[in-house]
């Protein structure tokens, strides 16, 4: 990848900060209200993540992270009283990593079949095995001095969910985005 290639991938513009503070507030409504609880204790199936990776998809990898790491830090807050900080950064690492499918994938362009669809996917569960395998459960031992057994069950079920969630909920959302797009070179002139 070329020196101008990686640092596209770490613009930050005005688009990109509103982007941050939409993409945050429905991260954060979706967290509270729009979740399956699951069998494993303080873990449920979230949509938010779907969300997040469809705005880091389209506006890079620090609005992703900060997408969710704002989203997640508002919604323990007001629900627990106080963020539980090991998964909120675990959960802003998700977002981070989500958003390295900002300009791997064609859905500017109004393409995003077949290979982007794998690319996103594929960037999005090494996102979420970051996050919830490692991430998560060692700042969980570290930060809270959790039991490991406990955190990684946690982890392991975090990652199935979210990558589920993820792939259904940011695929079709891309899909969508991408159907609203211009393809290039669909425009002619009539003279």
């Amino acid at each position: 990848m070329k020196k101008h290639a990686i640092a596209e991938k770490f613009e930050v513009s005005t688009k990109t900060i509103v982007a941050t503070g939409l993409g945050a507030a429905i991260f954060t409504l979706l967290f509270m209200y729009v979740k399956i609880p699951s069998p494993i204790p303080e873990t449920s199936f979230q949509t938010a993540y779907g969300v997040s990776a469809f705005f880091a998809t389209l506006f890079g990898p620090v609005a992703g992270g900060l997408i969710a790491f704002i989203g997640h830090a508002i919604s323990d807050a007001v629900q627990y009283g106080s963020p539980w900080w090991s998964w909120v950064i675990a959960s802003g690492i998700s977002g981070f990593v989500f958003g390295f499918a900002y300009k791997s994938t064609k859905v500017e362009e109004g393409e995003f079949k077949g290979k982007d669809i794998l690319k996103f996917n594929i960037i999005q569960i090494i996102g979420n095995i970051i996050a919830w395998i490692v991430v998560a459960p060692v700042l969980d031992i570290v930060i809270y001095a959790e039991p490991a057994n406990k955190v990684f069950a946690q982890g392991v079920a975090a990652v199935v969910m979210n990558s589920i969630s993820t792939g259904i909920i940011g695929t079709l959302l891309l899909i969508a985005y991408a159907a609203t797009r211009t393809k290039k070179g669909s425009l002619t002139k009539k003279v």
